[in-house]
């Protein structure tokens, strides 16, 4: 799957798949011999794209039942940002094989993964188990079309994730 196809089904499948082309990439990143500055390019661009089109589609909808925590929803929210700021900061580190950089990694890679699991244990069960397939399809062919508008634009330069991180400060 490349990261800006629109691709249709079940939200919560749609979102695990991107989790877990995110621990790929982490992998990479995590390599020396790879290539870290391109393989960085494709997670920030993932993680925004990702991130923008739960906020915009996903967790709206996930408010609307009565057996998903708004907590839940706001939190995710919260550690979105905290993701976003961990990623700026390691946008901004010019020589992928310093000790900054990697100690910039290993800060997102924690951010990121303390995110997923959480919202895999709670929003994502929540959906499946309170949201009917029918709506978990729709959500899911909405979440894909906004992932795709946010990758289209670029969504993961420095810029735009500096702009984000100022936004919610």
């Amino acid at each position: 799957m490349q990261t800006g196809d629109v691709q249709t089904g079940d939200v919560v499948e749609l979102i695990l798949r991107d989790h877990r082309r995110m621990e790929e990439l982490f992998r990479t990143l995590r390599n020396v011999e790879a290539d870290r500055a391109a393989a960085l390019e494709e997670f920030a661009r993932l993680l925004i794209a990702h991130a923008s089109a739960e906020e915009d589609k996903v967790y709206p909808a996930l408010r609307r039942y009565k057996n998903v925590d708004d907590d839940d929803v706001e939190h995710s929210v919260h550690e979105h940002t905290e993701a976003n700021e961990a990623l700026l900061a390691l946008l901004e580190v010019k020589d992928v094989t310093s000790q900054e950089w990697e100690d910039k990694l290993e800060q997102l890679v924690t951010a990121v993964n303390h995110h997923a699991d959480e919202e895999e244990r709670t929003l994502l069960n929540d959906a499946r188990e309170n949201v009917g397939d029918d709506r978990r399809a729709e959500l899911g062919t909405a979440f894909s079309e906004a992932r795709a508008q946010y990758l289209e634009a670029d969504c993961g330069s420095v810029e735009n994730v500096r702009k984000l991180v100022d936004s919610r400060s």
